[in-house]
């Protein structure tokens, strides 16, 4: 090899080196630590068939800790069933002919509020975790779900003892639209 052509390689090794050595780390150390929250994973998530929430609750009191996740939950799950349930009679009343659309609405909508809190009796308890903290309290957190036909069979049963309301009503569609709406929402998580 000629002395040109070793220097030349020679200088190519060291920019090629030189490059390497120069890299910034990928990311800054700012202190912060990355917190994992119980039950993300998709099996803690509302599907097609159950309606789904996560909470937690924290007090000196194991007792208190859990009642205060358990309210929280349900709340959580009380506000995501009526917020579907009416998103579904929306839906509904628009492809169907009802007699007075805005009283059928309302009085669907007072029943669908009756039957979610008849439906948080049938709440299940799928999971809970207890944390003790450093400051002598607990973090208790559960994930709680209710089913999707626990719902459709209580909208069913308040209809059938109202008969203003079942005039207007198509069981079978309705329960067409709540699987359409459930089926997209699980695919949304």
């Amino acid at each position: 090899m000629h002395p040109k052509q070793i220097i030349f390689i020679g200088f190519i090794a060291a920019i090629a080196f030189s490059g390497c050595k120069n890299t910034k780390p990928l990311a800054k150390t700012t202190g912060a630590q990355e917190i994992t929250v119980p039950f993300s994973e998709s099996k803690y998530k509302s599907d097609k068939d159950f309606f789904r929430a996560k909470q937690m609750g924290k007090s000196p009191d194991l007792a208190t800790s859990k009642k205060i996740a358990l309210q929280n939950a349900k709340a959580e799950l009380a506000g995501n069933i009526k917020a579907m349930v009416k998103k579904v009679t929306d839906q509904y009343t628009n492809q169907r002919t009802v007699g007075d659309k805005q009283e059928f609405e309302n009085k669907f909508e007072e029943l669908s509020r009756e039957v979610v809190d008849q439906t948080l009796t049938d709440v299940r308890i799928i999971d809970e975790k207890i944390f003790k903290e450093q400051d002598g309290g607990y973090s208790y957190w559960t994930a709680i779900e209710v089913s999707k036909q626990s719902i459709l069979d209580g909208v069913s049963d308040k209809i059938s003892k109202n008969e203003k309301l079942q005039l207007d009503y198509d069981k079978k569609k309705f329960e067409d639209v709540f699987n359409s709406e459930m089926d997209k929402m699980s695919k949304e998580q």
